[in-house]
């Protein structure tokens, strides 16, 4: 893959991962975080030109959307509040926080992906192993962290980041004990992305708050998140070596229990904590004939996605995915994502947000982008681990952080809605 085709995979991918992680802030929690996600991994695979990719593709999406997902039970909502504060420790804390639980997001994320990618007939992962470390990992971590020593990034909100920490970190130990190097790197690129954009979407969302512009800023925030998140794994599968495996294809029942979870139970809960009657009855608020709006958007949600999951499952059940698969997945259960944000923020009380119409405008680029974009073999990836250059990014982003509180200092002190970790006199 020449360098061009290869920066335009990536940015297919981060586009992608972008505009469903905007979508997400409809939904939020893990349920959207996961939904999300599993988009994000099915545009990677759709760019890849990988047949043995396309084999196992509901497994990939299935991956990154458990690893996305988990991510979703981290509260930032107060971490939001630090970058608006009025003094350098408290909005550097903020946004540097904001670094860290958008890397716990990434490093899940593309670590899963990776692992996925990586396993093959001969090296299979061994999931029942790894996941029993990362669960004891994340317990310990979250004892020693908050119970033990107490320290607490978000009180008096839920303190889960501490449990994906330890689970993270025993992944990538894992990862390290059975030599996937590669699955390592896109690991760290996806912590190192999703970090920084989580951070510097922070930072815009501030800026664009101070000077009132009009537009959904939170809905730029999450934007970024999923943009940089997306490069930084995209990135860092495109430029690391992976087997080949195309003549061994997931069992038939692995491919239908995940197409299962992807297209069934993911919607499932986010139809019964987002678009049931109930919550669009308080979500859609005052407005004329509210009874009618809720009852004629929940039974059209159910309809729509009911819809989906029969045609996928039905034009998916074969288990000999091609790209032509990919694709129609790809772009049916984006869409769908991105019609039940519309329905859940009020379609039929005539509620058509311009960040709505934003979400449609990238899915038609990312549609152009997928068909003019040819795939051809990546002639340059590597399995090296470069630690120092990883902690030379690291260092590069937090400075830029700091650089970045110091100028929201400047204009942050008429703004609303900040919070302290600190307290100064």
């Amino acid at each position: 893959m020449n360098i061009k085709k290869q920066s335009i995979s990536i940015l297919t991918v981060g586009m992608t991962l972008a505009t469903a992680w905007a979508i997400r802030g409809q939904f939020g929690h893990e349920q959207g975080a996961a939904w999300a996600g599993a988009i994000g991994a099915l545009a990677l695979v759709l760019v890849s030109n990988r047949k043995d990719w396309y084999a196992k593709m509901p497994i990939i999406a299935l991956a990154s959307a458990i690893g996305w997902g988990a991510g979703g039970m981290i509260s930032y909502g107060v971490v939001v509040g630090y970058g608006r504060a009025d003094n350098f420790i408290n909005v550097y804390y903020g946004l540097s926080m904001l670094f860290v639980i958008g890397a716990l997001f990434g490093l899940l994320g593309g670590g899963l992906v990776g692992l996925v990618l990586d396993s093959t007939k001969k090296n299979k992962v061994s999931w029942g192993a790894l996941v029993s470390e990362m669960v004891a990992g994340g317990l310990l971590t979250y004892f020693f962290l908050i119970e033990q020593i107490g320290f607490k990034m978000t009180p008096p909100r839920s303190e889960a980041w501490a449990f994906i920490l330890g689970a993270g970190l025993a992944m990538l130990l894992h990862m390290a004990r059975t030599n996937r190097n590669s699955a390592i790197r896109v690991a760290i690129f996806s912590a190192l992305g999703g970090g920084f954009g989580f951070g510097f979407g922070n930072f815009l969302h501030v800026t664009g708050n101070v000077f009132e512009v009009p537009f959904n800023m939170w809905n730029v925030m999450e934007y970024c998140i999923g943009f940089f998140g997306g490069i930084g794994m995209a990135y860092g599968v495109f430029s690391s070596n992976w087997p080949v495996d195309e003549l061994a294809k997931p069992k038939n029942w692995v491919n239908r229990v995940s197409l299962f979870v992807i297209l069934v139970f993911i919607p499932l809960i986010v139809y019964r904590e987002s678009l049931a009657y109930e919550h669009l009855l308080k979500r859609l608020g005052e407005i004329q004939n509210i009874e009618q709006v809720a009852l004629t958007s929940t039974v059209f949600a159910a309809v729509i996605l009911l819809a989906v999951a029969i045609i996928l499952l039905w034009k998916l059940k074969d288990n000999n995915f091609k790209k032509k698969d990919v694709a129609l997945f790809f772009f049916t259960y984006f869409s769908s994502y991105t019609l039940m944000s519309y329905v859940v923020t009020g379609l039929f009380a005539g509620k058509l947000g311009l960040n709505h119409h934003l979400y449609v405008l990238n899915i038609v680029l990312i549609y152009f982008l997928t068909e003019n974009n040819s795939m051809k073999e990546i002639q340059k990836t590597t399995t090296e681990l470069t630690t120092k250059k990883w902690f030379i990014y690291l260092i590069s982003i937090l400075i830029f952080l700091a650089i970045l509180a110091m100028v929201a200092v400047s204009f942050n002190a008429e703004l609303h809605g900040r919070h302290n970790r600190f307290e100064f006199g």
